[in-house]
């Protein structure tokens, strides 16, 4: 039986403008590692025997009209006029069973015409990376792309060694990202500019109102998306505007990481020498990433100079949108529903002591969960004097534990799971992976069988950075 995905697509009617036509390269031996039954049946698709040739590229499904995007971006703030899909093709786009249209793309499945001199392929390591983090982001609640399937391809790729190579299924809102406007305004083909516009307005924010209204949809969605972030101690890594999703998911799982002892100034990428986009730079960016989509969109304005103006006041605004967001966000982390304005002083003391003694993010406010948090911080005075203040805060609120248990997960991806997963599923063992994936599951629920991944990482365990690219 073959696998039948319900395909009805949409990206592919703007035109060769906006993509390239573009098979996947087959996988020699294609061999299926994992596959996510609970979204393959929100996605429609009837499951058959050839999962692994459909996801490894070997096998194109009736319906697929597969296409590599094109896009620019900013790089850790230089501008790249033309980048694109250099190791993934969009399969095409199915109607989930909630209405929501979604995109199915192979990552790692090949060279584009975007490729810039890759070999377009992933290897095995990026490609359990980024299925375990966006499913446990899933999990967790955060909008995020998912992982629909990770497939060995049966033939080594090299990145400083030979390593076995894989392909990922991503599935997407969309792939329409800041970078995809910023390409057609650097061209000055105003007419494409409209159409994608357009495209994207009634794809994703129907009720917007013209570049402005997409523009203001956009940044709402992002200043609800980074504070989610921040409150379970996620970098990032890499927020380029070529990584900075229209729709509002977390896309592109590269050098990014969990944190485990709280440092306001942590960086996970390895070439982010300056920080740029560190923990608490993670809200400006979004700003920066914002401003240039409102830059792509001035010239469809009717008056250049009122849009910059206009679109310069909602920039600040967004400022103001993103610190309530935080606040909202770190607030129901220690059992507060209803925010006050002083609530942000409690809050940024707590995070000072954590950040003082090194305090591992996510195990401190889980044991705040618990009731309190002083084996997890230094100065047992001090967090003594804060306890008390918290406590009494608490007395004008309901249900805080049962709130606090909802918003503070007692497992995550750390880092070094992550690693020593990787490093097994290259020695052909897949059940770290499993296991991992089933933990994460359930984050905000305790078993016995996973008091080990909730520990933080021992001295020689730590990983100080991951890499970018696949």
């Amino acid at each position: 039986m073959h696998t039948k995905i319900p395909f009805d697509n949409s990206f592919a009617t703007l035109g060769t403008d906006f993509f390239t036509h573009q098979m996947p390269e087959a996988a020699p031996t294609p061999d299926l590692i994992a596959y996510n039954d609970a979204l393959g049946s929100e996605l429609g698709i009837t499951q058959g025997d050839d999962l692994g040739a459909i996801f490894g590229g070997a096998h194109l499904p009736e319906g697929a009209e597969p296409l590599a995007q094109l896009y620019a971006g900013h790089q850790f703030g230089n501008y790249n006029p033309q980048l694109g899909d250099g190791r993934a093709v969009l399969l095409g786009e199915v109607i989930d069973s909630k209405g929501n249209r979604r995109d199915i793309q192979l990552k790692g499945s090949g060279r584009t015409p975007y490729s810039r001199g890759g070999d377009g392929k992933a290897w095995l390591g990026p490609v359990l990376r980024e299925y375990v983090v966006s499913e446990a982001m899933h999990a967790l609640g955060i909008p995020t792309t998912r992982a629909l399937a990770a497939v060995r391809t049966g033939e080594q790729v090299y990145r400083e060694a030979m390593l076995p190579g894989a392909i990922v299924t991503r599935v997407a809102a969309s792939h329409i990202r800041v970078g995809t406007f910023q390409v057609f305004a650097a061209r000055q083909q105003i007419d494409k500019l409209q159409q994608l516009c357009e495209y994207t307005i009634a794809r994703h924010y129907p009720d917007a109102n013209g570049p402005e209204g997409l523009l203001q949809a956009a940044m709402d969605a992002q200043a609800k998306l980074i504070p989610a972030w921040m409150g379970v101690g996620f970098i990032h890594g890499v927020m380029n505007t070529d990584n900075c999703q229209i729709a509002g998911e977390t896309i592109d799982y590269g050098p990014c990481a969990f944190m485990d002892g709280f440092a306001s100034d942590r960086v996970f990428s390895s070439i982010d020498r300056m920080g740029r986009y560190s923990y608490e730079n993670q809200p400006d960016i979004a700003i920066w990433n914002m401003a240039q989509l409102a830059t792509s969109l001035v010239p469809l304005m009717p008056d250049a100079d009122a849009a910059i103006e206009r679109f310069t006041a909602m920039l600040h605004v967004m400022k103001d949108h993103l610190r309530a967001e935080w606040l909202a966000v770190f607030a129901e982390k220690i059992g507060i529903a209803n925010t006050r304005v002083e609530d942000g002083e409690l809050i940024t003391d707590l995070l000072d002591m954590m950040e003082k003694g090194g305090s591992d993010f996510t195990n401190t406010f889980s044991a705040l969960t618990r009731g309190s948090a002083i084996d997890e911080i230094t100065d047992r005075d001090a967090y003594q004097a804060w306890h008390e203040k918290w406590q009494d805060r608490l007395k004008d609120e309901s249900a805080s534990e049962a709130l606090m248990a909802s918003r503070n997960p007692l497992i995550i991806p750390r880092n070094h799971r992550i690693e020593q997963m990787i490093t097994a599923a290259v020695e052909g063992n897949f059940a770290p992976f499993h296991r991992l994936n089933k933990a994460l599951s359930t984050p905000f629920e305790h078993g016995d069988e996973t008091d080990d991944l909730m520990r933080p990482p021992h001295t020689h365990e730590i990983v100080p950075a991951t890499f970018c690219g696949t």
